[in-house]
């Protein structure tokens, strides 16, 4: 009983994961590649994240900036920049 007690806790937990971020849709992609182009970069894999402590945010991963590097941007929900981390 334990077991199927640990196992069904342990699903829940990962779908719950999974359902903390989604894809964006058209027009919010359309508006985060003006955001990102805005702060000198561009590309980057693009979602929307609700699992934030911050409350729901905009992530762009990887994004290729001005100066040659990769960087992480997190973006809120009116498009402004909160976050610009450098990736290693």
């Amino acid at each position: 009983m334990r077991t199927v007690m640990l196992a069904s806790a342990l699903f829940f937990l990962a779908g719950g994961a999974a359902l903390a971020d989604r894809p964006v849709t058209d027009a919010e992609r359309a508006r985060l590649v003006e955001a990102v182009a805005a702060e000198g970069c561009s590309g980057g894999k693009m979602e929307f994240d609700t699992s934030s402590s911050q409350g729901a945010k905009f992530e762009v991963d990887d994004a290729i900036c001005a100066d040659g590097k990769k960087y992480d941007l997190d973006f809120d929900q009116a498009f402004k920049l909160l976050k610009k981390k450098l990736e290693n």
